[in-house]
């Protein structure tokens, strides 16, 4: 006959005490890196008009009314400005199409993207 080993239960959980430190190990969640980010710089010419850029800016890059105008009225004053910050696929894509639409009209925007 075989031997019955005694098991103690353990008061906290009512489980035996030999099968408390055989539980399932938890894997920790792998860190996900976010993706690098890329600012599309729109860049003032002489040529495109103040409405052309801020329709640009609402329809391609979301933005307000408000929000446009004042992003335009940075780009007249400084030269160079911020339309949107966004992933490079994103980014490479909104500024392609901005100019895109620009040539159309025949305006000589120009927007770049770099790194944020």
């Amino acid at each position: 006959m075989s031997e019955r080993l005694p098991i103690q239960m353990s008061s906290d959980d009512r489980r035996p005490d030999r099968e408390r430190d055989s539980g399932t190990l938890l894997k920790e969640k792998p860190k996900i890196k976010k993706p690098p980010m890329y600012r599309v710089l729109l860049h003032n010419d002489d040529y495109t008009t103040r409405e052309f850029v801020v329709m640009v800016l609402q329809d391609i890059f979301r933005k307000s009314e408000s929000d446009a105008v004042q992003i335009m009225m940075h780009v007249h004053t400084n030269g160079v400005g911020v339309a949107g910050v966004y992933t490079f696929e994103v980014a490479e894509a909104k500024a392609e199409k901005s100019m895109a639409i620009a040539r159309k009209f025949e305006y000589p925007l120009q927007l770049t993207v770099e790194a944020d």
